[in-house]
């Protein structure tokens, strides 16, 4: 298993939380790639509504 920074980790739970407010143990439950696909998801959002779409 490949591990990464701890800050980064610490940055991705920091942006999911901000944005949806899930508990931190929810968060860590989930793997690198699941986290990711969230933060993919919130940018998208972040970009309509900065675009007004």
């Amino acid at each position: 298993m490949k591990t990464y920074a701890p800050e980064d980790l610490r940055s991705e739970l920091a942006y999911i939380a901000y944005h949806f407010h899930w508990p931190h143990d929810q968060l860590l439950d989930m793997d690198h790639i699941e986290r990711r696909s969230w933060i993919s998801q919130i940018t998208l959002i972040n970009r309509r509504l900065a675009e007004g779409t």
